[in-house]
């Protein structure tokens, strides 16, 4: 089979999509229609209606097969969340609406440098967001070509891209929290999110929001319209969504405190000197060295399809998303050169890079993303001998586009370019699936629930390189009359560097899979399932079998336990196999006598880079250096859990769990290398060649094992106010704590290259442990009378580190309480208006960041799960026809 291969070809292309881009995509939507599966053809339930039905009367299709089952009585934890709790929401993407609702789930607010802003690593019951499986229709999702190499946490991981899926078009989202990788396989650790799309066959809507913060930046513009119209005349549908995003960079940093943005000029009359300052200083804008810090721009338009149409004893289907996205992101700031003048540039981070004659006045690097992204599904449903039956195909391809612009390779002197094609990633995967159920009747009291499936997986991964003028080294030398004249300037271009011949590559492997999932209710009040899972994999992975035990007994009407153990698996991604890439560091000179830098002499004050090398596994640079090759990531899973219905409309449930993960795969620590350390091993003479200063190299492995122990509460009451409405409360308390079990020893050859490295250090460790609140707290409320209705939600984040280096640059940051407030009006039966503000008080993380004096950057951090931007408040508009 044909996979479909897009390509982005724009380089300097404007930053929002023009009109033909927005027809393109509609137009190739139209062309995928044709019909997905719903994962079961279940009705699903709003969560809270008007007339007082909760999340516990929802039909749920996640974590159960064949008979169908509700919240209430789930044998695991399920939490549902219905489209109109996420449009109430008033965010405009979906990983930062499932933040706002779950309060298992955490989202950085920047968490590092890369690609990691653009698609920010999530966390789910404090495991990494590839540790958690993600669904469409219950189809797995494909995950981003884009490696969170410069994440701090969930580093090394790629993730689910869940802005890519319209929100506009979803009904429900199922959220099964437990291990289940005996159900669905391999990612399925941390538990399965299930996304399912509308299916309505008639009407449709538009809408439109717009907000920004309360400083006034950051504007956030948002449009959708979905439609639905019937297929055929036996009840099949088809409907569609387009969604549209824009949001502006917010910049939350402090003003420079540089004494001198400019030179300033310096005279010396009767043994006097005299500074006189650039009159440029007085006006130079100071905020503009940080704009590194806070969200970037980014431009989404994502569209998806859902259909199915009866043919004949048949059930066709289809759905799919297709998306593009245009972001711009500053990756670093650089104030222009000074020449080095005593008592005047003291402290004064210097850069031989900032080349006068292409930016006499500094400049601000910035990384552009141009993504184009689809996933499509094909299949039929269908009965045979009493056997229900789903055959299907689903295809999909994420392919980013990686650019740098507004800077420069200062190897290349003045001529150099200042907009570069870093590299090209691309993700595909082709999944076929079958899947059979049936009841089998006689052999216990109750029904025999049998379901057994097969599945085929096709991935690649592919890198490809950038310009040459991105990565390549020239001779340029500074001239005299300039800072450093006689130098070369570093090599590498500033922020970043592009993807070298040497580091482009690609990988595929195919994968099997078997399953079995049976489960009964062995009396009329206990539940008993059972599932097992076989998977092959190609690439030295190896096979692995996992299996997964459930039950849940009903000891008093509306009163239940329940409990689950399983083991489970994560195999390797094909990104952090092959990955492998160069960026630049930057340091200080030390001032005189130790004026070396990297065993080499320097310039006091003067700012160096150096490169940072992600090896590949398998290269023999890191192998080297005790690289091994990957192998899956194991778990084991416990949960308990109690459930109680006192009242009518009143539901409370507690889990506990723990989930041992071995072999973690993760990225080392830096692992400093001199130029005298790299000469010492022939082995390593290919890196020396290529880096004759030395680097820091790192490389994946599995290297830590944990133990991550949590509890879950949640609780849901709705009821009656008679004359006054309706109100229904919720209440959810999510506790995590993670702790490294196992930590690998720093291989041998390693120690014989420095006996001071450590494959994985303290700052590591803590990011992995302490890097996200160990406890979240959501009281919510939400009140609808007539033609009004409002949500009220607060939120507390607990307490989180961002570790440094060392002990004494570690930072704790103190819980916080976030107010979400959303205010909706019915002005007529086919028009909504709303407004509302999303951290009303205007919250932020403490103050106590080591703020960068020249670009007023850190002084919130970078890890808070609510953000550093404040307050936002929006207003939304909402047309049914």
């Amino acid at each position: 089979m044909t996979l479909l291969r897009a390509r982005t070809v724009v380089r300097q292309s404007p930053f929002k999509p023009t009109f033909q881009t927005a027809l393109l995509t509609c137009a190739s939507i139209l062309a995928l229609s044709g019909g997905v599966a719903r994962a079961a053809d279940a009705t699903p339930a709003p969560v809270a209606d008007a007339e007082g039905s909760t999340a516990v009367d929802s039909v749920i299709v996640t974590g159960v097969r064949g008979a169908r089952r509700t919240v209430a009585d789930s044998p695991a934890p399920v939490d549902v969340i219905g489209g109109e709790q996420l449009l109430a929401t008033g965010k405009v993407g979906l990983k930062e609406v499932l933040n706002t609702l779950i309060p298992s789930f955490n989202l950085p607010g920047i968490n590092g440098g890369g690609t990691s802003w653009t698609v920010r690593a999530i966390t789910l019951r404090g495991l990494n967001g590839d540790q958690a499986l993600f669904l469409v229709n219950g189809k797995r999702r494909h995950t981003t070509s884009l490696i969170n190499n410069l994440a701090r946490v969930g580093r090394g991981g790629a993730p689910v891209d869940l802005d890519f899926i319209p929100a506009s078009a979803i009904e429900r989202i199922e959220v099964l929290r437990d291990g289940a990788s005996a159900q669905y396989g391999s990612d399925a650790i941390a538990g399965v999110v299930n996304i399912i799309l509308k299916d309505d066959s008639e009407g449709g809507s538009f809408s439109y929001t717009g907000g920004q913060n309360y400083v006034g930046d950051g504007d956030t513009r948002a449009a959708t319209i979905n439609w639905g119209r019937p297929l055929g005349d036996k009840g099949g549908f088809l409907y569609l969504a387009l969604n549209w995003k824009n949001n502006e960079a917010a910049n939350r940093a402090a003003p420079s405190r540089a004494q001198y943005i400019y030179q300033p000029t310096v005279t010396t009359v009767g043994g006097v000197t005299t500074v006189t300052p650039d009159p440029r200083d007085a006006t130079a804008d100071r905020y503009s060295w940080g704009q590194s810090y806070g969200p970037g721009e980014e431009d989404i338009l994502a569209a998806s399809y859902n259909a199915e149409l009866p043919w004949h004893d048949l059930k066709l289907y289809s759905s799919g998303t297709l998306s593009h996205r245009s972001s711009k992101k500053n990756t670093g700031s650089f104030l222009p050169n000074l020449a080095p003048v005593a008592g005047v540039t003291a402290g004064r981070p210097l850069n031989r890079n900032s080349l006068p004659e292409v930016y006499p006045d500094g400049f601000n690097a910035y990384r552009r993303i141009f993504e184009l992204d689809f996933q499509t599904s094909f299949g039929a449903r269908g009965e045979t001998a009493g056997w229900a039956w789903d055959l299907s195909t689903t295809l999909a391809q994420d392919h980013a586009q990686l650019d740098g612009e507004n800077t420069l390779n200062a190897t290349l002197g003045p001529s150099s370019p200042t907009y570069f094609h870093l590299s090209t990633h691309e993700f595909r995967q082709w999944t076929n699936n079958f899947d059979v159920t049936r009841e089998v009747s006689g052999w216990l009291k109750n029904p025999l629930q049998v379901s057994w499936g097969l599945e085929h997986r096709y991935e690649r991964f592919l890198i490809e390189a950038g310009d040459e003028a991105s990565y390549i080294v020239g001779d340029y030398v500074i001239p005299a009359g300039q800072p450093f004249a006689g130098l070369r300037p570093n090599p590498g271009l500033a922020s970043y560097a592009g993807t070298a011949p040497e580091d482009a590559g690609s990988i595929h492997r195919h994968s099997g899979a078997a399953y079995v999932d049976l489960g009964t209710d062995i009396t009329d009040t206990w539940y008993v399932g059972i599932a097992g899972r076989y998977e092959k994999y190609g690439k030295g992975v190896g096979d692995t079998a996992s299996g997964k035990l459930t039950t849940r007994w009903e000891f008093l009407p509306g009163y239940a336990v329940r409990a689950t153990v399983s083991n489970g698996f994560r195999a390797p991604s094909l990104g952090q196999t092959l990955f492998a890439t160069s960026t630049n560091n930057g340091s200080l000179c030390p001032a005189a006598p130790n004026n070396v830098f990297r065993g080499a002499p320097c310039t006091p004050g003067e700012y160096l880079t150096f490169p940072t090398k992600v090896l590949r596994t398998d290269s023999a640079e890191a192998k080297a250096l005790g690289a091994e090759t990957l192998k899956p990531e194991t778990s084991t899973n416990y949960s308990f859990g109690v459930t109680a219905e006192p009242v009518a409309g009143l539901r409370l449930t507690l889990d506990a769990y723990e989930i041992q993960i071995d072999d973690r795969i993760v990225d080392t620590s830096n692992l400093d290398l001199s130029v005298a350390q790299l000469a010492s091993r022939a082995d390593l003479a290919p890196l020396l060649a290529r880096f004759p200063q030395g680097l820091t190299a790192t490389y994946y492995t599995n290297a830590v094992s944990t133990r991550t122990t949590g509890v879950d509460f949640v609780g849901e009451y709705g009821f009656d106010l008679g004359g006054l409405g309706r109100l229904n409360l919720n209440a959810a308390y999510a506790f995590n704590k993670t702790k490294i079990t196992k930590l690998k020893a720093t291989p041998a050859v390693l120690t014989a290259v420095n006996p001071n490295l450590v494959l994985f250090d303290r700052q590591k460790i803590s990011d992995l442990t302490v890097g996200t609140p160990r406890e979240k707290i959501i009281i919510g409320a939400q009140w609808s009378r007539g033609d009004w209705s409002a949500s009220l939600r607060n939120t507390r984040y607990g307490r989180y580190t961002e570790a440094g280096t060392s002990a004494s640059l570690d930072r704790t940051f103190s819980p916080k309480w976030v107010t979400d407030l959303d205010i909706a009006w019915q002005v007529r039966p086919s028009t909504n208006i709303a407004i509302g503000a999303n951290n009303l008080f205007d919250e932020h993380p403490d103050k106590i960041g080591i703020v960068n004096a020249d670009q007023g950057t850190g002084q919130f951090g970078i890890f808070s799960p609510f953000g550093i931007t404040g307050g936002y408040y929006y207003a939304r508009l909402t047309q049914s026809f």
